[in-house]
């Protein structure tokens, strides 16, 4: 049997590293004010299974509650932000830039245009979702 495409990742500098040996979903641009406010601009995540994850360096990562059930994180040396997840579910949301190149990812839609700001359009002519996705994506 063929193994799975390993994709590896981590932080800026390095203290923080994953190994994904399970698929990940295409990449979702988030527009929400949450992200846009936590990495300057919107951003895009993949997910996969959390417990397709391993980490090294996990002990640097500092986890700010976005709200009673979600969660950030993000390396508490360098400041990158990593991850999204809700607070006891099976999956995690990864920072498309955390990726190490060449990810293989696609960008596949966007999520919460409601809340977008005024500076930027979307014209990537992929799925617009007003709020969250119908789970489509």
């Amino acid at each position: 049997m063929a193994k799975p495409h390993i994709k590896t990742g981590g932080c800026l500098c390095g203290t923080v590293r994953f190994q994904l040996s399970g698929p990940a979903r295409g990449v979702v641009n988030c527009h929400c004010g949450q992200c846009v406010k936590n990495h300057g601009h919107y951003v895009g995540f993949s997910n996969c299974a959390a417990d397709d994850l391993e980490w090294s360096g996990s002990e640097h990562i500092t986890w700010y509650h976005a709200s009673p059930t979600a969660r950030r994180g993000f390396c508490c040396l360098c400041g990158s932000s990593l991850i999204w997840e809700i607070e006891g579910g099976d999956r995690t949301s990864i920072a498309a830039g955390a990726f190490d190149q060449p990810s293989g990812l696609k960008t596949i839609g966007n999520i919460f245009v409601a809340d977008k700001p005024d500076y930027y359009d979307i014209s990537d002519g992929l799925p617009v979702f007003q709020q969250g996705d119908d789970g489509t994506l």
